[in-house]
């Protein structure tokens, strides 16, 4: 499960940095870098629609949900942990130092 919600993570964010390069600058951006016309030229883009745009959001929230979800089954999944190192510092007690004896005067 935990593999699968990884996957799918890694191919949205792949997409969504495609639909953003995609998408139609509005001003400063990558076309500000590399004049009016260089940047469109560059990703072959001349008059991108609302669906690229709403692509962009379904796939943004997707991902911010899948984050979500993966945090969850992590946190349900308790694991023990079988180290011999760890189990011996938890069995041991931390001494406690003697009280200060008041000299004698």
């Amino acid at each position: 499960m935990f593999t699968l919600l990884i996957s799918l993570i890694i191919i949205f964010s792949a997409l969504l940095v495609v639909l953003i390069l995609v998408q139609n600058p509005k001003g400063g951006g990558i076309s500000g870098e590399f004049s009016s016309s260089g940047a469109t030229q560059m990703f072959g883009v001349q008059k991108t629609g609302d669906l690229v745009e709403q692509l962009t959001w379904g796939f943004s929230i997707a991902i911010l949900v899948l984050v979500l979800v993966t945090n969850f089954t992590l946190s349900d999944t308790k694991e023990t942990s079988t180290s011999v190192n760890v189990e011996k510092a938890a069995s041991k007690t931390v001494p406690v130092a003697p009280a200060p004896v008041a000299p004698k005067q």
